[in-house]
């Protein structure tokens, strides 16, 4: 099971990487609601753009931050600089076990807990 991370759900809507859009059909992961209000909230988002983006993500299982990922995200950042959203990202994959499909594996390489795999290098 997998977790897919907000820049891979823009490369996927981006429509530039079939490849990568074939993955994602294949393996169907989840995201976490902070792709949402990341993806979502981008300021300059158009509105078709949104309604395509609203009627993408109601296909995808969407897994939202319970108290224990509150917890953990708190202690990832208490032991790594990393912005809140990839903190949440990151502690939602692993309160559920899931790998975590990111195109930025740098940020998130520390982790040895966590199972990190780029579709985009695969």
């Amino acid at each position: 099971m997998i977790l897919a991370d907000s820049n891979i759900v823009i490369y996927v809507t981006s429509g530039q990487h079939p490849q990568l859009t074939q993955w994602f059909l294949d393996n169907a992961p989840s995201i976490s609601a902070v792709t949402l209000v990341e993806v979502l909230g981008y300021h300059k988002l158009k509105s078709a753009e949104r309604q395509e983006l609203e009627k993408f993500f109601s296909k995808l299982d969407v897994l939202y931050p319970s108290e224990e990922v509150f917890q953990k995200a708190i202690e990832l950042r208490q032991q790594h600089a990393m912005s809140l959203g990839d903190a949440l990202i990151a502690a939602t994959a692993l309160r559920h076990d899931l790998s975590l499909a990111t195109h930025n594996a740098t940020d998130f390489g520390w982790i040895k807990s966590l199972t990190i795999l780029d579709p985009l290098k695969e």
